[in-house]
């Protein structure tokens, strides 16, 4: 075997190492039963992350506005408050936050349909924790939606 090839090999990861040995792995949410594209597919990340960007400024917006009487280092600890707040009661009743929302994006159950309200509430804890929420399997689900049973699929 030629160096550059196990450098490359160690650079890729074990995913392209074993797709290079013939291991097929289906597109991302095929384990799920999830189709590979258009509504009802896994979200992708970049997806994701904007919806987070968005719903994280508005309970900025929110925090600073009208719950930490203007001074800025306090209104990142309320923003974390009004983040698992607007998280329980949008995802528990809507399946979405205003982000998400924005982005075309709904949480659901991994069966389909609505997430029941205690795992709408496990799934803001762990989201709120943000370990969780950084460990992602291989359909790119973070842990707190794995735990949950929950999946985050496109409108």
């Amino acid at each position: 075997m030629d160096n550059r090839q196990a450098i490359g090999s160690w650079i890729s990861g074990p995913r392209a190492a074993a797709e290079d040995m013939g291991v097929e792995f289906g597109y991302r949410g095929q384990r799920l039963g999830l189709p590979e594209e258009g509504p009802g597919s896994l979200a992708r990340p970049g997806r994701r992350f904007a919806a987070l960007f968005i719903d994280w400024a508005l309970c900025m917006l929110i925090a600073y506005g009208l719950l930490s009487g203007g001074k800025a280092q306090s209104a990142s600890n309320w923003a974390l408050v009004v983040f698992a707040v607007l998280s329980v009661l949008t995802v528990g009743t809507v399946g979405f936050t205003p982000g998400k929302r924005l982005l075309g994006l709904r949480v659901v159950a991994e069966g389909g349909g609505r997430i029941s309200l205690p795992r709408v509430v496990l799934r803001t804890l762990l989201l709120v924790v943000v370990i969780p929420a950084v460990v992602w399997d291989r359909d790119g689900r973070g842990l707190h939606d794995r735990l949950a049973r929950a999946v985050q699929v496109r409108i």
